[in-house]
């Protein structure tokens, strides 16, 4: 699903071209059109420029680099073998966008969420020559669930939030299934999805990490608890948090922040930004998944219900389109960053 969603997303891309899709070996020598038969999950149909591209062998990677600039990875594949094939990739030259969490903990991989933490792609530096090339690195983006409630924490940062609890309930589509798939989901919520938690517990700390030579090394606050729910919606991850700072803000302040956060993606105005990172709704029934998961294109991040709680400072909802801004979207925009910045360019 991930995949079709960057073969949605990069149709007509002011900078990006799709030039080659490569996959496992059984669907190596198929047009794209064929090896996606009877498995499309978008609304949108295939677009004509990728139809009938032939499909290569990801593992033959040399053949597969020589003719891009650049890659978009995300596959299915045990850890050990997704960190070997994309270290393989870069070691040819090629920069690695990845989808995947096989590297997310690499100390001198920088994971990304471009409004947040542009400034840990200096550690790409440090990757290059650890991996022997010049032009070559790989550059993850963080969990999708993750996405829902970072965002309007960051905003928070100089009140230095100590305490979050976080409940995500999370969309089919964040499996790569659709309820045709997945019938069990009807009429059904399930209380587990496996390695979430932990995910959505330590990631926000390494996004909030420092740059210390050749590593990044993740902050030691907030502390973070969460559950992770299944929910039967199609797109979009909701999250309920709860929030206590060393310096508590008033709703106000929460408020001024939150609808003036800009990052680098603004500053440079990149195709996929959204203008309004996070845009809050003051009715008390909104965020609402159906309603708000596409706002900016999907790429903007909403929060609603904030207010102050009985046992931490603050309470919000907050919302993100988990295979948009959470995933493929998430990805194009750090590679549209990586190019601005000098990172990615044409072999």
């Amino acid at each position: 699903m991930v995949g079709q969603r960057f073969v949605q997303l990069l149709d007509q891309h002011p900078w990006f071209q799709v030039t080659a899709i490569a996959a496992s070996s059984s669907s190596a020598g198929k047009t794209y059109e064929e090896s996606v038969k009877n498995r499309w999950k978008l609304d949108t149909p295939i677009p004509d420029e990728v139809k009938h591209i032939v499909v290569q062998d990801a593992s033959k990677v040399e053949e597969v680099a020589a003719g891009v600039d650049f890659v978009f990875c995300a596959v299915d594949m045990k850890k050990e073998e997704i960190k070997a094939l994309e270290e393989a990739y870069a070691k040819t030259g090629t920069p690695v966008v990845s989808n995947n969490s096989a590297h997310r903990w690499t100390a001198d991989v920088p994971m990304v969420i471009p409004e947040i933490n542009p400034q840990h792609l200096e550690v790409i530096a440090a990757q290059r020559k650890r991996l022997g090339t010049e032009t070559g690195f790989i550059a993850v983006k963080p969990n999708c669930s993750i996405q829902s409630y970072v965002p309007a924490l960051h905003a928070l940062q100089d009140f230095k939030p100590k305490q979050v609890v976080a409940s995500t309930y999370q969309a089919i589509s964040g499996a790569g299934k659709n309820f045709t798939d997945w019938p069990d989901m009807l009429d059904n919520v399930i209380p587990y999805i496996g390695g979430e938690e932990e995910k959505s517990e330590q990631e926000p700390l390494r996004i909030w990490g420092t740059v210390s030579g050749d590593e990044i090394v993740k902050a030691s606050t907030p502390h973070i608890t969460t559950q992770c729910i299944r929910v039967p919606v199609t797109d979009g991850h909701l999250a309920t948090v709860f929030v206590s700072f060393e310096n508590k803000p008033s709703k106000e302040e929460i408020l001024e922040r939150w609808a003036q956060y800009k990052g680098r993606p603004q500053e440079l105005g990149l195709p996929s930004a959204p203008k309004q990172f996070i845009t809050y709704f003051e009715e008390e029934n909104r965020p609402q998944t159906k309603l708000d998961r596409d706002i900016e294109g999907g790429m903007g991040v909403s929060a609603g219900r904030l207010r102050e709680d009985s046992l931490y400072d603050f309470k919000f909802v907050g919302l993100s389109h988990n295979t948009l801004r959470g995933a493929a979207g998430g990805a194009v925009l750090i590679a549209e960053l990586l190019k601005a910045e000098g990172y990615i360019q044409a072999k």
